[in-house]
């Protein structure tokens, strides 16, 4: 799905007039898809441009609204032979290119607009386990508002690292989504919430959710009075994916501290075997992996005092940290820069990796690869005890195109039945309490587990994924914990934390 989740990353290339040889297909006609056929080649034999293919997608996609032997287009990148498309004019394609902007991810024109309108959902939520947790959630969404065209803006970049800022663009030039992902907590800064999004106190009043949603997550939700988020799910940020088959292989156990790991680590590497399967493409996974072992080095309670002013940085256990972290990094496979946290888990069902530290929306990746009988969990090391909070929800803003719609995705969101459709598929338990995980599938045992720890376990809103600092200090976090994976030194990586609390506000000893 490259093209079509990468909208926003297809910039320069796309948003461009068609060129002068367009005019000789003049009128429009249908076309029926042969062998070896896909869009782009079309656009090129029709239209002699092979980045005109987003008109065909559109014309299409306008032609399935009245008549459904057109076929309705999704993802430009999978067109079935024998579908039936529309082939615009040249001057009908020049016209739609000269108002379509790539740029500005305007999804909305490639799709028909149903008889109630649109719904536009931005998300970052484009990897297997992802789309096929929202796509359960929108099924349910087309039954219950069948003339609603729910059209999935999905923008590839793992933890919103692409989506974030194309969507502050949206808000900023007043063309936003219908409705929009985030995760809870102080990430709705990032997007000046009182000025461009409506709270949804009143939704979450009505539907009753409040009162099924533990106070770990709720007390997340208020940002200076109003709830701008309503959330759909729990995921723990800390589990450790671990490869049955290889340890089994190398004649080793599950580490459960950090002395364990290393040794583990070596007597891995000396098999040829990976110890740590990384991808850190997406800019997220290092600092993931920091504050992890940082929580496994000091502690939760001086973990979260870290983030809010109560325990210094130049603390000792946060240079034993930044020491472990170097370790750890050292376990990781060479090739890390080349992929992101995707191919850190697949390293791991694949084979290739014992371990993978990563939160549990990785699971949703271990279910649709069927791996759920060799690929197991544990807690990294010394996070024993520990359930790092991270958790999505959908906002709505205060220009939204099709607010009614976007209203009514909020509502079903709340829903047990939504909720358990939605995360039995990627890998989180519920937002609300009431949910029953012995239907969960393959993955019933670890959801119930999951579930238990939460109500157990010292909760951690997660600094990485946007739960537990503001997002300049989140900006930070990031920047030093890759800094750092890149020249090592313990000691400038702690004064640059020292330096970043202050500037958030929390002076230092």
């Amino acid at each position: 799905m490259k093209k079509f989740l990468s909208i926003a990353m297809l910039i320069a290339l796309l948003a461009v007039m068609m060129p002068a040889s367009m005019v000789n297909a003049q009128g429009g006609e249908d076309y029926t898809v042969q062998a070896d056929d896909w869009l782009s080649k079309l656009a090129d034999k029709f239209y002699g441009d092979v980045n005109a293919y987003w008109a065909i997608m559109s014309a299409t996609n306008q032609a399935n609204a009245d008549d459904p032997s057109y076929v309705k287009i999704t993802n430009p990148d999978v067109v079935e032979v024998g579908s039936k498309l529309r082939i615009p004019s040249s001057d009908e394609a020049v016209a739609f290119m000269a108002d379509f902007s790539p740029e500005d991810a305007q999804i909305e024109k490639l799709f028909a607009s149903g008889a109630e309108g649109q719904l536009l959902a931005g998300n970052w939520w484009t990897s297997t386990g992802e789309f096929a947790a929202i796509n359960a959630v929108y099924d349910i969404y087309r039954q219950e508002y069948p003339e609603v065209e729910l059209i999935h803006a999905g923008l590839a970049g793992g933890g919103g690292v692409n989506f974030k800022g194309a969507n502050l663009n949206k808000l900023i030039a007043g063309d936003p989504f219908d409705v929009f992902q985030l995760h809870v907590g102080l990430e709705a800064e990032l997007y000046s919430p009182e000025e461009f999004l409506r709270p949804l106190d009143d939704i979450l009043a009505e539907t009753g959710a409040l009162d099924v949603m533990p106070p770990d997550l709720t007390d997340l939700l208020k940002i200076r009075g109003n709830s701008y988020t309503v959330p759909m799910n729990i995921h723990r940020g800390n589990v450790m994916w671990t490869n049955t088959r290889l340890l089994e292989q190398a004649g080793v156990e599950v580490p459960t501290t950090f002395e364990e790991f290393f040794a583990v680590c070596d007597q891995l590497q000396s098999q040829g075997i990976v110890p740590l399967g990384m991808g850190i493409a997406d800019g997220f996974e290092l600092a993931h992996t920091f504050e992890v072992v940082l929580a496994g080095t000091v502690g939760a309670e001086n973990t979260k005092g870290l983030f809010n002013g109560t325990v210094s940085w130049t603390d000792p256990g946060v240079t034993e940290a930044l020491e472990n972290y170097g370790k750890v990094l050292d376990c990781t496979n060479e090739d890390r820069s080349a992929g992101n946290w995707v191919q850190g888990i697949a390293l791991v069902i694949n084979d290739q990796a014992a371990f993978s530290i990563m939160g549990d929306w990785a699971y949703g990746e271990v279910i649709g690869f069927d791996a759920t009988d060799y690929v197991t969990w544990n807690s990294p090391p010394g996070n024993q005890g520990q359930f790092f909070l991270v958790s999505d929800g959908f906002a709505i803003p205060k220009e939204a195109p099709n607010p009614e719609n976007a209203r009514r995705f909020i509502e079903i969101i709340t829903r047990k039945d939504a909720q358990e459709a939605f995360n039995k598929l990627k890998g989180s338990i519920c937002a609300r309490t009431d949910c029953d995980y012995s239907d969960f599938g393959p993955g019933s045992a670890y959801f119930q587990g999951s579930a238990d720890d939460f109500a157990t376990n010292a909760i951690i809103p997660m600094v990485t994924h946007g739960s537990g600092a503001i997002p300049s200090w989140q900006d930070q976090f990031y920047q030093i914990a890759t800094q750092f994976a890149s020249d090592r030194d313990v000691a400038s990586a702690q004064a640059a934390l020292v330096l970043a609390a202050e500037d958030a506000g929390y002076p230092q000893q």
